[in-house]
């Protein structure tokens, strides 16, 4: 936990993502969503006197939360931005050991009504990661045409009621702006029927929430580029770690590690190579990891989650 008041982290996998690191005590680190700063305090608990470790974060509570954290330690320098600008937010040069990527919401980002990412308390519909900027997500609900929203629900979220949702949220912006959790809550109980809202498992507006905030936040369209980008800022044989939370970053972070792991992609009939593509990670065994029954229990976000580990070549 954090010393910044109200602000508690819970770092997901921990002793598994510091042990895929393979953490040398020298070494140069970067946790590029450094939240509450609990895998970086793991982080620079091994580290001697010549390591560092570089913190991103583009909420600027979060990084307040781990200045407090981890203290004046000459060893930390902290950026205020987003991960996916990462080459250019970080010294020229700089080749890293070892590279963490804790993808999605921060538990206190969630457990902060104000912030409006929850759908358990009615609150300004805001879900910014950074809210130095940008539009909320009650503007994005309020300008985005009906194509765009079904496609968002459905993409980011695998929402089957995609379509009615988004159809209900035009219906119902044309009487009254969204403006907070609330209103987004009754669209979607406006748009699934009862019946099969009382059978789901979760929450009915999960996946609506969920799909709302990727794409206020730009989550998934910039993934791609930003894990090629970090693999690029590794040393040989450093290893970048990436935890997701849903299916859909998952996917995404699968199929990146899977193409930078392939060396030649020319026709198989061709008799020699012609494309000049070299595998450029291995990808060590044992991946992905998950959270363990007793993690799950304690901590019931970590359920989803799923460690993914690259090894630069």
């Amino acid at each position: 936990m954090s010393d910044v008041p109200g602000f508690q982290h819970i770092p997901v996998l921990y002793e598994e993502t510091l042990a895929a690191l393979e953490i040398r005590p020298g070494g140069v680190y970067a946790d590029g969503t450094i939240g509450g700063g609990g895998h970086s305090a793991g982080i620079l608990e091994r580290l001697d006197d010549q390591g560092r470790l570089f913190g991103i974060d583009r909420d600027q509570e979060a990084l307040a939360a781990a200045r407090k954290r981890l203290g004046d330690d000459h060893r930390v320098r902290l950026l205020r931005g987003n991960f996916h600008d990462a080459k250019a937010m970080l010294p020229e040069g700089l080749q890293l050991d070892g590279a963490l990527l804790d993808l999605g919401v921060s538990s206190w980002q969630l457990d902060s009504p104000e912030r409006g990412f929850s759908y358990h308390q009615n609150a300004p519909l805001d879900m910014r990661m950074d809210q130095s900027g940008g539009i909320t997500a009650a503007e994005w609900l309020n300008i985005s045409d009906e194509m765009t929203i079904k496609e968002a629900l459905y993409q980011y979220a695998d929402e089957r009621w995609a379509a009615r949702i988004a159809q209900i949220i035009l219906e119902m912006r044309r009487e009254k702006p969204f403006e907070t959790t609330g209103d987004l809550v009754r669209a979607v109980d406006k748009a699934i029927p009862k019946a099969v809202r009382q059978k789901d498992e979760g929450h009915p507006a999960r996946r609506a929430f969920q799909a709302v905030r990727i794409a206020v936040n730009d989550e998934i369209a910039p993934l791609t580029q930003a894990l090629e980008d970090w693999v690029s800022l590794l040393k040989p044989g450093g290893r970048l770690a990436v935890i997701s939370f849903h299916s859909i970053e998952d996917r995404v972070v699968k199929q990146a590690f899977k193409r930078l792991e392939v060396g030649c992609i020319c026709p198989p009939k061709l008799p020699v190579c012609v494309c000049g593509k070299k595998p450029q990670v291995r990808l060590p065994r044992g991946y992905p990891a998950a959270a363990s029954a007793a993690e799950a229990g304690d901590n019931p976000r970590a359920r989803s989650a799923k460690l993914r580990i690259a090894e630069k070549l």
